[in-house]
């Protein structure tokens, strides 16, 4: 079923062919997805790594069902010189390529961006790789969390007195994901004026770094090597974690002037503004530790939810540590429309983060939920590389490609 006609948003027009794997590539290929772009990717038929990842029902990857979500499927095997030669030929014609295979993988398979180049000038490759297409590390293998402790980003989470955990996600594909795509619809800008196409090198451990951004002149300017502080953000104070009376947690964020102002009125302690060691943001910051003692001993007296509507009532940013039983239950979440159902090939439901970020005039959909594995095969060789009903099956015979959902014309 070609589902590229029915497609909307600002990217709706544009294909993109996507050869990357895992997280980091398929995510930047979700969020063009996500807003009308006619992505095509490319997996074995034993399925993208990213399918074995994450929670499972009745033997089918939820995780896959998010992040391949709004995209054709099609398997190719590209170890073989057949499959590769489909894929140039696919290639040619679309307007963004997405990989993230190690650097030189794609010239060696005869698919770098001189080559595509020759018959697409304006083709735009996003080159998703560790350490980037060229320096001394860029051939080392390097998946998200090797390349975020590279970065220095990992350095900073966590708490002082133990070793630097690790966000329970693939943080650093998401990040360079999203500067992948951020990159491509900058390079489209740039060819509607010349006609040409360029690449775009987006490094796990540079994407990962540029977090790191205020750290960076501190270091070169005073010589300051930031580490973990745990809950507390540096010289913001008040910017922590507080345990109340019922032993939940909130974060407050009250470190402006203003801020801190309304949250003294909240706390009963005006007197706090008159405190030389609290009467101003330097001050507090320098003075951060008997601060936060003050704040913990006042959440401490009180429930989570007189917490909450207390900084609520003032206009001070705090709330509880939010799971994700939390999330479906909370009406903010409902009323934006962050949890979206969908439905599957096979009918069954399945819930999606919605998108982000909000369009006023175009906004992005979710159409379905990803698909099997080789579900759009059929199609997209048949519209995109050309190809006759005979070839397609002479191709499934060999094993260069797989087709077994294909042509299934529920959309979930």
């Amino acid at each position: 079923m070609n589902d590229k006609s029915e497609r909307s948003g600002p990217l709706a027009g544009y294909t993109v062919l996507e050869l990357g794997s895992t997280v980091a590539g398929p995510f930047c290929g979700r969020l063009m997805a996500d807003f009308g772009a006619d992505v095509v990717k490319v997996e074995p038929a034993n399925g993208d790594a990213v399918r074995s990842m994450g929670m499972r029902k009745k033997d089918k990857s939820l995780y896959a069902a998010s992040i391949f979500r709004n995209k054709r499927l099609i398997s190719i095997d590209l170890r073989r010189e057949e499959g590769r030669a489909i894929v140039r030929r696919i290639a040619e014609k679309v307007d963004i390529l997405v990989e993230n295979f190690r650097p030189g993988t794609m010239e060696k398979w005869g698919l770098g961006y001189d080559e595509i180049a020759k018959t697409n000038p304006g083709l735009v490759m996003v080159r998703i790789s560790g350490y980037g297409q060229d320096g001394p590390y860029s051939e080392r293998p390097g998946y998200g969390i090797v390349c975020e402790s590279v970065s220095g980003l990992r350095e900073l989470t966590g708490d002082p007195d133990r070793p630097p955990p690790r966000v329970a996600i693939s943080l650093t594909d998401y990040i360079t994901g999203l500067y992948g795509a951020f990159g491509a619809v900058m390079a489209l800008n740039k060819r509607h004026r010349t006609g040409r196409g360029q690449i775009i090198d987006a490094a796990l451990y540079e994407s990962a770094f540029s977090f790191t951004e205020p750290h960076v002149p501190a270091y070169s300017n005073l010589g300051m090597v930031a580490t973990r502080s745990g809950s507390r953000l540096p010289n913001n104070t008040p910017n922590n974690l507080y345990t109340t009376k019922d032993g939940r947690h909130i974060h407050i964020a009250a470190g402006a002037q203003s801020v801190f102002t309304r949250f003294v009125a909240a706390m009963g302690k005006p007197e706090l503004l008159a405190d030389p060691r609290f009467n101003t943001e330097l001050a507090r910051n320098e003075n951060y530790e008997a601060l936060d003692e003050i704040v913990g001993a006042w959440t401490a007296s009180i429930s989570l939810e007189t917490c909450e509507r207390l900084l609520n009532e003032n206009v001070v940013p705090g709330a509880r540590i939010y799971n994700m039983a939390d999330i479906f239950a909370d009406p903010h979440y409902k009323a934006r429309g962050m949890l979206v159902e969908t439905h599957d090939q096979q009918g069954e439901a399945v819930t999606l983060a919605g998108i982000v970020p909000r369009l006023s005039e175009t906004p992005g959909e979710i159409r379905w939920p990803g698909r099997e594995i080789g579900s759009d095969t059929t199609d997209v060789l048949r519209d995109l590389a050309g190809l006759s009903e005979d070839e397609i099956t002479s191709l499934a015979q060999e094993g260069v490609i797989f087709a077994g959902a294909a042509d299934q014309e529920s959309e979930g």
